[in-house]
C-alpha cells in the first residue's frame, strides 16, 4: 500500500495527484493509494483520499504503508523516515502557487543527499522515482535533536 500525504497547512497540491492517477491509469501504480489531501480537494475513484486524519489514524496508516509519497514538509518526511520506511518526497513550488516559497525543494534536496529519501524535484520523476523504489536502501533515522538542529542550522545558513 502507499499512503501519500499532502499536509495539513492551506496549500493545495493537485499537481502531485494528477501524476499518481495518471500512473495508476498506466499500471505503473498498482497498489493501493490512500491519501491525506488536506486542503487539496481532488475527486477520483483511484484512490482513497481522506481530508484529515486523526494522528491515531495516520499512525495507523503509515504503519501499513510500503512507501510513502510526500511533499517536502519536514514533519511529513520525519515522521515517515522515523518509522523506516521508505518515502519519495516532492516539494510544493511556490510558482504553482503551492505555497509562499521554494524552501521544500531545499529540505527535500537535504534529506535526499543524507540518503534517507529519494528526493525528486518534478512530479515528472515520480514514475522513474517508483521504478527505483525496491532496490533503494534508505540510511536509517535515529531520532536524534543534535542531528536535526545541525540539519536545520545548515538550511537556515544556506538560504
Amino acid at each position: 500500500m502507499i499512503l501519500v500525504l499532502l499536509g495539513t497547512q492551506n496549500n493545495r497540491f493537485h499537481r502531485l495527484l494528477e501524476e499518481i492517477e495518471r500512473l495508476i491509469q498506466k499500471e505503473k501504480i498498482k497498489e493501493e493509494v490512500i491519501v491525506q489531501a488536506g486542503y487539496t480537494k481532488y475527486i477520483t475513484k483511484k484512490m482513497k483520499i481522506f481530508d484529515f486524519m486523526t494522528k491515531e489514524e495516520l499512525e495507523e496508516w503509515q504503519n501499513k504503508a510500503d512507501l510513502v509519497i510526500t511533499h517536502g514538509g519536514v514533519g511529513s518526511i520525519l515522521q515517515a523516515i522515523t518509522k523506516q520506511k521508505k518515502v519519495i518526497a516532492i516539494p510544493r513550488l511556490h510558482e504553482y502557487g503551492e505555497h509562499v516559497n521554494d524552501h521544500q525543494k531545499e529540505i527535500v534536496e537535504l534529506f535526499h543527499q543524507k540518503g534517507y529519501i529519494i528526493g525528486i524535484q518534478r512530479v515528472e520523476e515520480l514514475q522513474k522515482a517508483i521504478q527505483q523504489i525496491d532496490t533503494f536502501e534508505p540510511k536509517r533515522y535515529q531520532q536524534n535533536h543534535d542531528k536535526m538542529l545541525k540539519i536545520i542550522e545548515d538550511f537556515i545558513e544556506q538560504n
